[in-house]
Formats: structure tokens, C-alpha cells, sequence
């Protein structure tokens, strides 16, 4: 739908967070040439690091070392508070649709806040350490978490409850769902093992030369990933071997997200040399991309989320059926029903049910 395209394509932006504690956020100009990222908003709340970065159509949210998530809300354009739970540094961040933010942190807590009020809805004790990473499955019925306690853990986000636990033998730093939801990637230091959903075991594992730092999914069968060297490589996860490498930066790559035009995806990548970079790329053909775009913040560049006000996550409405074509993904997600996640039994809560009211502290 090329006239979705061209609305998006207008009105598009680049968050990103640095060392130097600031957030930049960039308007993205598009033409058929080149691309240009204009300087939009900085802002300068936090007393630390900036750790990670998510957006939603609304709000931008921004973690750090120390230990607050600023938010930002870009209808008003203006700073929106601090949300203040987690202790220590906050290490990932994500939305789901427009209604809920998690967030993970070095407490081992994984917080679950609605969008609306700003309070925190759960709050989980999810690692015996920290959190490194989690993902929210497409459906919003599902979270992955990897900690530093070697284990991968799968949470039923209706009623806050651990599903299934994996013990890795090593500490994984990674963890995020295909779009589709039928299978996951977790990163351990340089490799990334493939898992599917339906058996929670690894079909395929490939090694990246450095430490993988971010990645992305392109599609439901291309990863982007980036690591501690100045190239990005793709790989075809159904085979499990990388497809295309090119050379992004003069240092190492620290972040990388992406989103769909009409018939080609564009890469967004950011690094410690400052520079943030579009690059567009045709995910059938997979020749090595084109650089449309590049800004020089001038920082040392921590993360990166690209925010569309068109954004392309799945909201709550949208049923699990038809947020995947895995058959068995629908039976796992499926309401009342019993469910078999690699011979660990789990079901799943009715969500019509009234919740009850839980006061927790902020």
C-alpha cells in the first residue's frame, strides 16, 4: 500500500541515546535520492548513561544507568516525567502496541507499566541477578527474558506468571521474537542460537566474528545483526548461515533497528562514532545495501529506535490468529485452553476475567 508508505515515509523519526546522557531525536526527510535527518529535540534529563531506548506512536522511553526511565511524549513535544521502580541500571525497554511498556533492569525485575496512567502494573522478579534483555511475543500474551542467572524464561503476561524456564549453560545478553511469534533468537557473547516456539529448542546457531551488541528482525526469515566490529551481517534463519555483510561504520556498530516501506526495508544503524545511517534494503534479492541517509551526532551512540506515528507493532486488538499463521502458536495462545510448551504444562488465563486490583508501591 504505497500511500501508507508515503504518509510514513513523511513523518519519521530517529531516537537515539548516548554516553554523554543526552537523547537526540531527528525528523526524517525522505526523497528519492537521499535521505536526511534533521535535528528535532535533545534532551538532557538524565544523570547517567543512557542505557535504552523505546517508542512508541506517543511516547519515546529512554532507561539509564541511573537506575530512572524518562519519558518523552512526542504529540506535546515535551518531557514527561521519570518512572522510578527499578534499582540500578535499566537494560531494556520495550512497548507493546500504544497500552503497555516493559521494562527489565539489573534488580532482576521486569515491569510491566500501562501507557495510560503511568503506573506499574507488575512487577516481576524475574532473574536471580539481572535482566539483560526481553521481548514481548506479537500476540502480548507472552515475554521472553534472558538474566544473568543462565536462564531463558517465557512469562504468561495475562496473569504474571512464570511459563516455562530454560536453563542455557551459559548467560545470554539477547532475546527477541520473529514477527510471526513461531520462533525466538537469543544471543550468547558472539553466537545467536535459533529456537522455535513450538519444541523451545535450538534449530540452528551462527557465530558472528565479535560480541553481538543489537539486532533485528527484518522480516519473519532475515536477522540483522550488529556486534563489536564495523560490519552488519544478515542471516537467513530457516538455514541458520549469513546471506550478506557489508561495512557500516568506521568503529563498532552499538545498535540496530529497522522498518518496511512499500517493497524494500530500511536498516538503521548507529555507532560509536557518532553517526547514525539509513540504508535501504531489498530483502528478496539481498545484494549488499545502499546508504540513503546519514547523521553525525557527534556522541557516542549507546542505542537506537526508529519511531513512526503509523507504528507498525501489532496492537492489543489485533487476535492471535491472525497475528500468526503457526498453527500450534495459535493453540499455545488460544484462550482456556491447555497448552503444551516443550512438556512443561501451562495454561493460560481466560483474559475476560476481571483482573484483580493489585496496589503496588511506584
Amino acid at each position: 500500500d504505497s500511500s501508507r508508505g508515503s504518509i510514513m515515509a513523511a513523518v519519521l523519526g530517529l531516537v537515539a541515546g548516548s554516553y554523554e546522557q543526552i537523547i537526540f531525536g531527528y525528523r526524517v526527510k525522505t526523497a528519492e535520492k537521499e535521505w536526511t535527518a534533521e535535528a528535532d529535540f535533545t534532551h538532557h534529563t538524565h544523570t547517567a548513561s543512557i542505557s535504552a531506548v523505546a517508542a512508541s506512536q506517543r511516547f519515546v522511553a529512554t532507561g539509564s544507568k541511573d537506575e530512572t526511565i524518562q519519558l518523552y511524549d512526542m504529540k506535546k513535544r515535551t518531557e514527561h516525567g521519570a518512572l522510578l521502580h527499578h534499582d540500578g541500571t535499566i537494560t531494556c525497554l520495550q512497548f507493546y502496541g500504544e497500552s503497555h511498556l516493559l521494562s527489565g533492569g539489573e534488580d532482576g525485575l521486569m515491569c510491566v507499566w500501562s501507557t495510560k496512567k503511568w503506573e506499574c502494573l507488575k512487577s516481576i522478579k524475574a532473574h536471580k541477578g539481572h535482566v539483560t534483555s526481553l521481548s514481548v511475543h506479537p500476540s502480548g500474551k507472552l515475554a521472553l527474558s534472558v538474566g544473568t542467572d543462565k536462564t531463558l524464561r517465557t512469562w504468561n503476561l495475562i496473569n504474571g506468571r512464570s511459563a516455562f524456564i530454560k536453563n542455557i549453560k551459559q548467560n545470554a545478553h539477547i532475546v527477541r521474537w520473529s514477527p510471526d511469534g513461531d520462533r525466538y533468537v537469543a544471543v550468547i557473547n558472539d553466537k545467536v542460537d535459533i529456537y522455535k516456539l513450538e519444541t523451545a529448542s535450538v534449530t540452528g546457531t551462527v557465530t558472528n566474528p565479535k560480541r553481538i551488541s543489537s539486532l533485528k528482525f527484518l522480516n519473519n526469515s532475515i536477522l540483522a545483526v550488529a556486534g563489536d566490529d564495523e560490519s552488519v551481517r544478515l542471516c537467513d534463519v530457516d538455514k541458520a548461515e549469513w546471506v550478506c555483510e557489508f561495512k557500516a561504520h568506521e568503529t563498532r556498530v552499538k545498535a540496530v533497528d529497522s522498518f518496511s516501506m512499500e517493497d524494500y526495508c530500511v536498516l538503521v544503524t548507529a555507532s560509536n562514532d557518532g553517526f547514525i545511517k539509513m540504508w535501504k534494503i531489498h530483502l528478496k534479492e539481498l545484494e549488499s545495501p545502499t546508504l540513503l541517509g546519514e547523521v553525525n551526532t557527534s556522541a557516542r551512540l549507546t542505542c537506537l529506535a526508529v519511531w513512526t506515528p503509523s507504528s507498525e507493532q501489532q496492537t492489543d486488538e489485533k487476535p492471535a490468529s491472525e497475528a500468526t499463521t503457526s498453527k500450534e502458536l495459535t493453540q499455545v495462545l488460544g484462550k482456556k485452553r491447555r497448552v503444551q510448551i516443550a512438556a512443561e504444562e501451562v495454561i493460560l488465563e481466560d483474559e475476560s476475567k476481571p483482573k484483580k486490583k493489585k496496589s503496588g508501591k511506584q
